[in-house]
């Protein structure tokens, strides 16, 4: 087999996967802060008009926009923002090691964000659409 060749032809289909689902697994962490759905303790009296209030906005709204693809670049670009501003305020002052600290999926999703305003929203995408 040819993982090249396989490669050359799935990598901007797969990009364009990677940025859907990364979008609707952050969407969800939105819709528990704001929406309270699904039901997380930790977030059960967050207030629209807190920190955690804008990053559920943050969230909720960005996920949704990655998930579509549209404005991809921009939105990813603030939400790697969000997630590097996130693991130095909350989780950073626990301790020096992302395993010990909880801040290992901030990581992985700032520098995923961060990818994805690099490399674009891939072909379907409604940013994709709309350049037809």
């Amino acid at each position: 087999m040819n993982f090249d060749a396989l490669g050359a032809a799935w990598a901007p289909r797969l990009l364009s996967i990677l940025r859907i689902m990364s979008g609707l697994l952050f969407m969800v962490h939105g819709m528990a802060k704001l929406l309270k759905w699904p039901p997380v303790p930790m977030f059960a009296k967050v207030e629209l008009m807190s920190l955690l209030g804008a990053a559920g906005t943050l969230e909720l709204v960005g996920g949704a926009l990655l998930a579509i693809g549209l404005f991809t670049r921009p939105v990813a670009f603030i939400l790697s923002g969000q997630m590097a501003v996130a693991y130095f305020m909350a989780h950073a002052p626990k301790g020096f090691h992302p395993i010990l600290n909880g801040g290992e999926l901030a990581i992985v999703y700032c520098f995923l964000f961060l990818y994805i305003a690099a490399a674009g929203p891939g072909p379907w995408s409604l940013d994709a659409a709309r350049r037809k």
